[in-house]
């Protein structure tokens, strides 16, 4: 996991190569890497699936077997981190040597500190001029809060970078650049005079650094360093790394073959194997309990989907972690989502995205299943006799929108499977349907997110389509707060129609999202089916607001009296109520338009600074921050989202095509009222008056 261009897939097609997976090396750049195999993936050099490998490696005359994925670094695809890193045991952290922590790295960090899982990191690129290994040590600790520990320093830098230094052994690792076998051969060399004070600083740094993660072992080392030997002390760090205590830092260059050997010893000595997570915890549906399941094979099944992919070959295809217990083909489990049955078809082991067939698959494992009806991303699969359900996944919400049709009348038909399939394998794409326009709605994570997409249904499902201007998620939000009486009451032949409630509605208390809903009702005052019929409505009336029915942020309502009629009234006509009520409170609790604002950071030359900053200004931005980094300047800024469409190309224009950008979602905002009131005028057709708004 790593930050746009780190190297994530080169040091991943090394792997393969040095574990004997594959026999000659695929590079990005040419469009022959294994691992990104889509064909938008070639064309672009960029990763946009996760795809997941198994290899095995040597060390210490054992072999160890590593399940891989490869994950994307642009924040439109943070759905695949996501769910990578909620089924995996540990992380390889990649670090560009000249860029050091960059924005992307930060939020995988985050992603990763989320699932509570233990990463190493792995400094790369450290052949290319303007890197320094020890800058990007000092980032990981000042900007991702986390505890480094180089177990290996680098031997010469920039194009004079010959390989590392072992702290532990002491010893230089070197490879040769004129080699023909690929960086297949390293020698062990002795560290060079010039080099032996470094060495003997870090190597301290190394021990104090994990001696002081074990009280016992730092009683030891304070009072006799020579008695604690160094399986001790790796088994140490070990713990340390599981424990979250230390991140182990290693460092390298992938493209020029070089550290990788390294890496995969660090992966096997330092990351956990099923073993050291534990058990797993999950929720038995029946009975509403907690339970575990061990990671072994003679417990009942659990396993988790985190992916599902749609195959040419194959049809639908579900990617599953295996926690506990066997998953033998033509078995029966149950997916205690929807608590139904599914019987398993065909298993495979993948490697990208070629399918190995395997009759078991074992607690531990990474597999993929074919022949089911109804499984989707996050689903626990189980033994039907003892059923135990997973926490899933938390998705973000799309923040950018398109419309989109089909060139022909006759394509709309698969234009529409064509969506719900994309929709199955991405939980961050959702479609939507206007109802007012008839209009088809993509909403996604960001242009390229789309892009991509779009690109995907012409090609795979054979769809030309036309595509409106993006649009941005709007949300709305009340201001203020007040108390509404709604009485509902119909009287035709027969039975009547009544309810009455009393309610305060306004925003949300701070922090909170969603409903909060408070009952001040007196017990036996109104029936508690009504009050949840209250509720229902109130709920329901969020997803379109009083301006121009955008769902709202947040809604606190208090429900404070309630009348009803012992005939009349019923579930279905408080919910009426309800949603009346919301209907002409919220016109008079001031509501205001909020806006997605981004968090952009850009990488330019100095001469461009001044360019870039008043660029920002114009698009209604907030520059934040300056810092230099490797003689660029780095800006800062949170902009509006509506202004940022078709960003990069101004940028590069602006600046001779020098600069680079990244962003990501950040929070959302009120719109300013001038802007507010033409949005609304666009959207709706209708003339606002502008003392409608009130601006805080």
């Amino acid at each position: 996991m790593a930050h746009i261009d780190a190297g994530k897939t080169t040091a991943t097609e090394r792997i393969l190569f040095y574990t004997g997976l594959t026999h000659r090396m695929g590079e990005v750049h040419n469009g022959a890497a294994v691992m990104d195999w889509m064909i938008q993936e070639k064309e672009r050099g960029i990763t946009i699936t996760s795809a997941a490998t198994t290899s095995y490696w040597k060390y210490n005359g054992q072999e160890y077997k590593i399940n891989i994925i490869d994950t994307p670094g642009h924040v439109d695809f943070t759905v695949e981190v996501e769910r990578s890193l909620r089924v995996l045991d540990g992380a390889v952290a990649l670090f560009c040597g000249v860029g050091g922590v960059e924005p992307q790295s930060e939020t995988v960090w985050r992603q990763a500190e989320k699932y509570r899982v233990p990463r190493i990191a792995f400094i790369n690129k450290l052949d290319r001029v303007g890197s320094d290994f020890y800058r990007v040590v000092s980032e990981i600790k000042s900007k991702l809060k986390a505890n480094p520990a180089p177990m290996q320093i680098p031997f010469g830098s920039e194009e004079k970078f010959k390989g590392v230094i072992d702290l532990i052994e002491r010893k230089a690792i070197v490879w040769d650049d004129d080699d023909e076998t690929l960086g297949l051969k390293f020698e062990y060399k002795d560290i060079p005079g010039d080099m032996v004070e470094t060495v003997e600083e870090w190597r301290e740094k190394l021990v104090e650094t994990v001696c002081e993660t074990d009280d016992e072992l730092l009683e030891r080392f304070l009072a006799d360093r020579d008695s604690i030997t160094v399986e001790e002390f790796m088994l140490a760090a070990r713990k340390a790394t599981i424990s979250l205590k230390i991140v182990p830092v290693y460092c390298g260059a992938a493209f020029r073959n070089k550290g990788i050997q390294c890496l995969l010893d660090g992966i096997v000595t330092f990351l956990p194997s099923p073993l050291d997570v534990g058990s797993v915890k999950g929720i038995n549906p029946f009975i509403k309990k907690a339970e575990e399941r061990a990671p072994d094979i003679n417990q009942p099944l659990t396993a988790l989907a985190f992916k599902i992919a749609t195959d040419p070959f194959v049809g639908k295809l579900a990617y599953l972690r295996v926690y506990s217990g066997v998953i033998r083909s033509g078995d029966l489990v149950l997916n205690t989502r929807v608590n139904k049955k599914e019987r398993i078809a065909r298993l495979y082991q993948m490697h990208a995205n070629k399918q190995n067939p395997k009759e078991v698959i074992e607690a531990g494992d990474i597999c993929a299943i074919v022949g089911f009806k109804d499984i989707k991303t996050g689903d626990t699969l189980t033994d039907p006799r003892k059923p135990i359900s997973l926490e899933s996944m938390n998705f973000p919400e799309p923040v950018i929108s398109i419309v989109i049709e089909p060139k022909t009348q006759a394509d709309i038909d698969r234009l529409s499977q064509a969506l719900n399939k994309l929709a199955d394998e991405d939980p961050t794409f959702q479609v939507k349907l206007d109802e007012d326009s008839g209009q088809t709605i993509m909403n996604g994570m960001g242009e390229l997110h789309l892009e991509v997409l779009i690109d995907r249904i012409k090609r795979e499902f054979g769809v030309e389509c036309n595509q409106g201007l993006p649009q941005v998620n709007y949300k709305e939000a009340l201001t203020n707060t007040v108390i509404h009486r709604e009485v509902f009451k119909k009287q035709t032949g027969g039975k009547g129609r009544f309810a009455e409630i009393n309610f305060e509605i306004g925003p949300a208390d701070e922090d909170l999202n969603g409903l909060q809903f408070i009952n001040e009702i007196r017990t036996g005052d109104l029936p508690a089916e009504f009050i949840q019929a209250v509720e229902k409505g109130f709920r329901e009336s969020m997803f379109n607001g009083p301006l121009a029915s955008y769902p709202l942020d947040n809604l606190k309502v208090i429900l404070k009296e309630g009348v009803y009629h012992p005939v009349d009234s019923d579930a279905l006509t408080f919910e009426l109520a309800a949603k009346i009520g919301f209907r002409k409170a919220a016109q008079m609790t001031d509501p205001v338009l909020l806006e997605p604002i981004m968090a952009a950071e850009v990488v330019t030359p100095e001469e461009y600074m001044g360019d870039v900053i008043s660029d920002f200004n114009r698009r209604r931005g907030q520059v934040e921050g300056m810092e230099t980094r490797a003689g660029a300047r780095i800006i800062k800024a949170k902009v509006p989202l509506a202004e940022q469409f078709g960003y990069v190309t101004t940028l590069r224009t602006l600046t001779s095509g020098r600069a680079t950008a990244t962003m990501e979602f950040s929070h959302y905002e009120e719109v300013h009222p001038e802007i507010a009131k033409e949005v609304l005028e666009r959207i709706t057709g209708k003339t606002y008056l502008y003392n409608h708004y009130h601006h805080q």
